[in-house]
């Protein structure tokens, strides 16, 4: 008779025998269509022997919080989640009494596309601003940042940014700085969406920290799924002081994993030795490449700076359909035929080069 650790052993012989997908498909749609990076694949089998303590209470969750105060210095703390939406929302209500609200780009991820998660679930009202490039300033905070004590108006006590924006752009460390002294000097905490933190510190060429924990950032949602994890985020606490009760809202919005440490692998594999710099680095550099070759390109016409691992462009009317049958990718803005082209971790060369020329193909077919 085979005993389960027999099982589960002679199981790798015939894993190939379910796969329902091809492989050799490659698209731009997203980084999270992606599969699972080798090294982080290889630290969950690592994580999966024998028996750890539940929620938490496990070794490598523990190791974690040491991994990351390498990243950020000593005096945070950390809380991983499944997603990013929950990462947000539990960020978010951390920061902010009942009565409490947000002031965000109307592009923001927060905004634009958990499904009204921050505002159903946390309970938290979204001022949202307009901005051409998805980057909020001073400026522009202060478009919603007022009405402090009247009963009518939901009140601003904390701002949230994107590193990267939705719209592939960076803010530099000087910016984020700028923006946390005004929000912190108006009485307001700062929540950074992380979810491509990554490719900023890959384009800045800086330590994570410098334009995080350094530049004034309260509390941070550090994401890995789009980086080439399976599954997971992490809550950083930066300034612990000004987050109040995670340890109670992770559980709350049904965010606390009982099998913790095969999120705390990833991201422990993740972070000892510079592989999600790696891989951020070379979906940047992948994204580089390709709006290189379509500046060169008569009727693609690049719309933002591409300054992480996307690349925003128009296209002349239907081109971007038919491009579709052969490669996925989403439309930005389908009023003005905008496009979103997402370059990730295991993109290649031969990737971008037979992209590219299926755009001249289909382009040159008009």
């Amino acid at each position: 008779m085979t005993s389960t650790t027999e099982a589960i052993h002679n199981a790798d012989s015939t894993a190939g025998s379910g796969q329902l997908h091809d492989p050799s498909v490659r698209g731009f749609a997203s980084d999270n269509y992606s599969g699972v990076h080798p090294e982080i694949l290889s630290a969950l089998a690592m994580a999966n022997g024998g028996h750890q303590v539940s929620y938490g209470e496990d070794v490598y969750t523990a190791r974690l919080q040491e991994v990351m105060e390498q990243q950020f210095g000593p005096g945070i703390e950390c809380f991983p989640v499944f997603n990013g939406t929950g990462a947000n929302v539990l960020s978010l209500q951390s920061l902010l009494p009942r009565w409490g609200a947000v002031i965000c780009a109307s592009t923001a991820h927060i905004n634009m596309d958990e499904n009204g998660a921050p505002e159903r679930v946390g309970g938290i009202k979204l001022l949202q601003v307009p901005t051409d490039d998805g980057k909020l300033t001073p400026e522009l905070i202060d478009r919603e940042a007022w009405g402090w004590g009247d009963e009518h108006r939901a009140q601003p006590l904390a701002v949230s940014i994107t590193q990267t924006t939705e719209l592939g752009t960076c803010y530099t460390p000087e910016e984020v700085r700028a923006i946390a002294g005004h929000a912190h000097a108006k009485g307001m905490k700062l929540h950074m969406d992380g979810a491509r933190l990554a490719n900023a510190a890959a384009y800045l060429g800086v330590p994570l920290r410098e334009f995080t924990r350094d530049a004034g950032v309260d509390i941070l949602s550090f994401g890995g799924t789009k980086n080439g994890m399976l599954f997971g985020e992490v809550v950083v606490a930066l300034n612990p002081e000004a987050a109040d009760g995670l340890k109670f809202l992770r559980k709350m919005n049904m965010q606390l994993a009982s099998k913790m440490r095969f999120i705390s692998a990833q991201f422990i594999a993740l972070l000892e030795d510079g592989l999600w710099l790696r891989s951020a680095a070379h979906a940047n550099a992948m994204a580089a490449r390709l709006r290189t070759a379509v500046e060169a390109i008569d009727g693609v016409e690049p719309t933002q700076a591409t300054q992480s691992n996307g690349v925003f462009a128009i296209l002349p009317e239907g081109i971007a359909d038919r491009l579709r049958k052969s490669f996925a990718f989403y439309d930005w803005d389908a009023a003005r035929r905008e496009v979103r082209w997402m370059c990730s971790f295991d993109t290649t060369e031969d990737d971008i080069d037979a992209f590219v020329a299926g755009i001249k193909r289909e382009l040159d077919s008009v």
